[in-house]
């Protein structure tokens, strides 16, 4: 269970329309092969199993032999929003079985939008991918679909486990772009010669299906394992707060999404439930660099100013919104600023504004009888001290922060756990090396958000109607 090496390789998102967001798979196929030689080092021959996590929601429109016929959709992108009418004329019955409220850039309304708008590239692919199985395809040649990415793209029947194939057949969608299914841990073929020249690895290792990234990090965390009420906040570029869950008890409301975890349907938590909110780290990231200050920056002069920011609210709104408001047009905004305010009410109001929409999203989850009395915070975007304090107040939740050598690779931990299980290393996830979590817990502190945060759930209604 003790990280040997890491490799990161960055790779870019394209917006050439708005509301577009799409990437060139071949830049990951490149960052891959430059991460793992990084990672692998000179320990080649050790390498017995190989397994990934991903990016869920987006579209990789290939031929067979993975030749890419556009630029991928990806999760941000939002051009699907005129077919999400489509979905809604489906029926509560089947909306039931999908489990997830219909969203923009999920992959049944882009292939609707795909379908509708670039006819000749669709009706000419082979495979309609997600990300992480486009580059499996590359690493062994076989194509195949797996349960928890699956489960994601609203084509999928959720309580019965498979393709849907009436949702399919009705929206008119092509069930031969969909790839066979698998279990994330299951071999999904062996790593061919071309492949391991690109890695620097030997040919011939078995290669598991893997599973989505949240997914993954849940299971490279341990936290099926976890006492009841326990659930995981990944801040990254989004933020997702996720609950493992026994059986599949869809949200009625539709306001929260229900996936597949990577376990068998027999283990003990095959599901989960979660809050997403697209603008966690994004919306910072965009408010440090539209301020011009660097994240030590933030961190000081954001808390150099009370708490509520002096009655400035933002809302980070800057991609639309997933939970619980689900609207692809809302956009963001700073409200009440006056002639006193300065930048550091500005960054404190940014703080706040991303932890009210984290709030919203637990509260959301809560009212389906999810039970959360403690997060595990994981990911690169909730690093500074006083941040994981506001964090902690505003949420009303003691947090206990992941390690950090395993916060920030949560989601490629599980992939290995995966690869352990697809080559027989461990007989099942629960043979996998158990997390030990050290370190302080971050309890909330005594400062009061609830009026600042009214301040917050009165605005979303107004910036609507606008």
């Amino acid at each position: 269970g003790e990280r040997l090496g890491e490799g990161s390789v960055s790779y870019g998102v394209r917006s050439p329309r708005p509301g577009w967001a799409e990437a060139d798979p071949g830049e990951w196929w490149e960052a891959a092969g430059r991460a793992v030689r990084t990672a692998v080092g000179e320990r080649r021959g050790e390498v017995s199993a190989i397994g990934l996590s991903g990016q869920m929601h987006g579209v990789v429109l290939c031929g067979a032999d993975g030749r890419c016929l556009r630029p991928a959709i990806t999760w941000a992108d939002a051009r699907s929003r005129a077919q999400l009418g489509l979905y809604r004329g489906l029926g509560e019955a089947v909306l039931r079985r999908l489990a997830n409220p219909p969203a923009a850039g999920m992959a049944g309304p882009s292939l609707l939008w795909l379908r509708e708008n670039e006819p000749g590239l669709y009706s000419g692919a082979d495979w309609a991918l997600q990300p992480k199985d486009w580059i499996r395809l590359g690493l062994t040649g076989e194509a195949a679909a797996e349960p928890s990415d699956a489960s994601a793209t609203l084509l999928y029947d959720l309580l019965s486990d498979r393709w849907d194939e009436e949702v399919i057949r009705t929206l008119g969608l092509r069930e031969d772009l969909l790839a066979p299914l698998i279990g994330s841990g299951a071999t999904a073929g062996v790593l061919t010669g071309r492949a391991a020249r690109h890695l620097g690895l030997r040919p011939g290792i078995p290669v598991a299906a893997g599973a989505a990234d949240t997914a993954a990090a849940m299971l490279g965390t341990g936290l099926f394992s976890a006492s009841a009420g326990v659930a995981q906040l990944t801040i990254g570029t989004g933020g997702q707060i996720a609950v493992p869950r026994d059986e599949p008890r869809p949200d009625p409301a539709r306001r929260t999404h229900l996936y597949r975890a990577a376990l068998p349907r027999n283990s003990a938590a095959p599901y989960y439930a979660m809050a997403a909110i697209q603008n966690a780290g994004l919306a910072l990231e965009w408010a440090r660099g539209v301020l011009g200050v660097s994240w030590e920056d933030v961190e000081r002069e954001a808390f150099s100013v009370p708490p509520g920011a002096g009655g400035v609210t933002f809302l980070p709104y800057l991609s639309g919104e997933r939970t619980p408001v689900f609207d692809p047009d809302v956009r963001g905004a700073w409200v009440g600023l006056g002639l006193s305010h300065s930048r550091a009410h500005l960054l404190r109001a940014a703080l706040e504004g991303v932890a009210f929409a984290l709030r919203d999203g637990l509260e959301a989850l809560e009212a389906t009888g999810a039970e959360v009395v403690e997060l595990r915070l994981a990911g690169g975007g909730a690093v500074g001290e006083r941040w994981r304090g506001l964090l902690a107040s505003v949420l009303r939740r003691p947090l206990r922060p992941l390690p950090d050598q395993v916060g920030r690779v949560a989601s490629a931990r599980g992939a290995a756990v995966l690869a352990g299980l697809a080559s027989g290393v461990y007989r099942s996830a629960e043979d996998a090396p158990r997390m030990q979590y050290s370190g302080d817990v971050i309890e909330p502190g005594s400062v009061d958000y609830e009026e600042p945060y009214s301040r917050y759930k009165e605005l979303y209604p107004r910036l609507h109607r606008m």
